[in-house]
C-alpha cells in the first residue's frame, strides 16, 4: 500500500524532517509538479534552514527529470520567488521554507505562472496523488537544464516603486531578521538608499542568516520573540522597529516606544496610504477584526471588501475585484502590483514614507485607531473538541446578536446596554487550535470583559 504523504496541507507543503519530508519526497514532488503542470521553466529558491538547500536540489532533480528547465535563485525569501515567477515570465516557482515552524520542519510553497498560488483547490492535491503513487511517466527524452540566476537588484528596484524616496525624511529603523532570510534584502535596500542619498539609518539585530537560529525561530507573532527588537528600539532611540518571520512574507512593526503594533491597525494604515494615491480603490480584509479597516477605508473614499482568511482566498479575491491592496491581521499584506502576492518588505517601506509625509511618529499614527477600536489580538485555544466548544459559545451569544456572518468561522456583532462589540471565532486551517478575536467601539473594558466571558465558555 502506498504510504500517505502527510506533508501536503491545504495551502502548501510542511512536514517534520525524516518521515514526513526528505530528499526522496522532494524529488517526487518535483517530478509530479513537472508532469501535472507541464511547465517549460520554473524558478526555485530556499530559505536559510539547514535542509533547504538539499531539499531544493532534490526537488530540482525531479523537475529536470520531467524535462523542466530550472532557474535556481539560491537563498531567498518566499516573495523573491513570487517576484521572479512574474518578472521572468516563467511557468511557476517553488520556495523551500518552513517559515516559522520548529527547527525539525521544512516545507514548500508552490505557485504557477503569474505567481498564482497552487493550493488544494488548484492542483496541489493532484501533485500529492502522483508523488504518492510514484506512477510517473518515463523520464523526459530531453532532461531539463539547471541554471543559477540572480534577480535581487531587479527585485529591490521593484520594491522602491511603491514609494517616492524623495519623501523620506531622516529616520532610524531597527531591523530584526531573526537570523532568517531577510538580511540580504535589507543590505541591498540599504546600498540603494545610500546611492540615492535616502536618509535611512538601519540598526541591525540578529542580521546574519543562520539556519541554527541561535536566537530562536523567527516568529514575532509570539510575544516572547519580540523583546530583542523592543530593547534595540529603546536603546538606539529608533523611530520604528521591524521584525520578520523566517521567509519574511510577514513583517511586524514596533513604534518608537518599543510597543508592538497589532497587524490589524497596520491594515488600516496601509489601506489609507493606497487610497491617497488611488481614489475609490477596493481594499480586501479578513473577517477576524474588521471595524477599524472598514471605517478607515470608507473615510478615505475606498471600498472595503470582506474575504475569507488565507492567502489563496485573498489572492483570488484580489484578482477578481482588482483590489489595489489586501491585508490580514496576521501581518500578511498583499499588493496588486506585486502579482497580488504578499510581501514583508513593501509594508515597512510604505509606513516609512507615510510617517515622513505626515510628520508623525508611528505611535501617533495608530493611537486614535487603537482607542476607537480596541481589540484582544488573536487568542488561541488548544481544545479536545473544537466543534463542541464553538457550538457552546454560539448557543450562548447568537440569540442576542444583531448580525451573524459565516464567511470564516462565526462572526457576531452586538449593540447592547454595555456598548457595541463583536467577535470572530474560527478553527485554524493550519493548526489544531480555535482562534478568538474580540473588538469593541471605544470601550476597552467591555472588550476585555467579553473576551474573558467567551474564553471561559470556550475552554469549559
Amino acid at each position: 500500500m502506498t504510504q500517505e504523504l502527510t506533508c501536503f496541507k491545504a495551502y502548501d507543503i510542511r512536514g517534520q524532517l525524516g518521515e514526513q519530508l526528505n530528499t526522496d519526497i522532494a524529488y517526487r514532488i518535483g517530478r509530479a509538479y513537472g508532469e501535472i503542470l507541464k511547465p517549460k521553466s520554473i524558478v526555485v529558491g530556499g530559505d536559510i534552514r539547514l535542509t533547504s538547500e538539499e531539499l531544493k536540489l532534490a526537488l530540482a532533480d525531479g523537475l529536470l527529470d520531467a524535462g523542466v528547465d530550472v532557474l535556481d535563485l539560491g537563498m531567498t525569501g518566499t516573495e523573491e520567488i513570487y517576484f521572479a515567477t512574474s518578472y521572468l515570465k516563467v511557468d511557476g516557482g517553488v520556495e523551500v521554507t518552513a517559515s516559522h515552524n520548529p527547527m525539525d520542519y521544512n516545507g514548500m510553497k508552490l505557485v504557477k505562472a503569474q505567481s498564482k498560488p497552487i493550493s488544494g483547490d488548484t492542483g496541489l492535491f493532484d501533485i500529492k496523488a502522483l508523488a504518492q503513487s510514484q506512477d510517473f511517466a518515463d523520464k523526459a527524452a530531453t532532461r531539463g537544464t539547471l541554471k543559477q540566476v540572480d534577480v535581487l537588484s531587479d527585485y529591490v528596484e521593484h520594491l522602491l516603486t511603491y514609494i517616492n524616496v524623495k519623501n523620506i525624511k531622516p529616520i532610524k529603523l531597527v531591523v530584526n531578521s531573526g537570523n532568517g532570510a531577510s538580511g540580504h534584502v535589507i543590505d541591498a535596500i540599504e546600498a540603494k538608499f545610500k546611492q540615492l542619498n535616502v536618509p535611512v539609518e538601519f540598526i541591525k539585530v540578529h542580521h546574519e542568516a543562520d539556519g541554527n537560529f541561535p536566537n530562536g525561530i523567527p516568529n514575532p507573532l509570539l510575544p516572547e520573540n519580540r523583546q530583542d527588537t523592543i530593547d534595540a528600539v529603546l536603546a538606539h532611540k529608533a523611530d520604528m522597529g521591524i521584525a520578520w518571520d523566517g521567509d519574511f512574507d510577514r513583517c511586524f512593526l514596533f513604534d518608537e516606544k518599543g510597543q508592538f503594533i497589532e497587524g490589524y491597525y497596520i491594515v488600516g494604515l496601509l489601506g489609507e496610504a493606497f487610497l491617497q494615491k488611488d481614489k475609490g480603490a477596493k481594499i480586501i480584509h479578513d473577517p477576524r477584526l474588521t471595524w477599524n479597516t472598514i471605517d478607515v477605508v470608507k473615510a478615505a473614499g475606498g471600498e472595503p471588501v470582506l474575504c475569507k482568511t488565507g492567502h489563496a482566498f485573498i489572492k483570488e479575491r484580489m484578482r477578481k475585484e482588482d483590489a489595489v491592496y489586501g491585508g490580514e491581521m496576521s501581518a500578511h499584506h498583499y499588493f496588486r502590483d506585486f502579482a497580488y502576492c504578499d510581501s514583508g518588505m513593501i509594508p515597512w517601506l510604505l509606513v516609512t514614507e507615510l510617517l515622513s509625509v505626515k510628520g508623525l511618529k508611528l505611535s501617533d499614527a495608530v493611537a486614535q485607531r487603537i482607542e476607537a477600536y480596541p481589540s484582544s489580538g488573536e487568542i488561541n485555544s488548544k481544545l479536545a473538541d473544537p466543534k463542541a466548544a464553538i457550538a457552546r459559545v454560539r448557543a450562548e451569544f447568537e440569540p442576542s446578536a444583531i448580525s451573524v456572518d459565516e464567511t470564516d468561522g462565526i462572526s457576531l456583532e452586538f449593540n447592547d446596554d454595555a456598548g457595541e462589540w463583536r467577535f470572530n471565532l474560527r478553527s485554524s486551517n493550519t493548526e489544531p487550535v480555535v482562534r478568538l478575536n474580540v473588538e469593541s467601539k471605544a470601550n476597552i473594558a467591555l472588550m476585555k470583559e467579553k473576551t474573558e466571558q467567551i474564553l471561559t465558555i470556550l475552554r469549559a
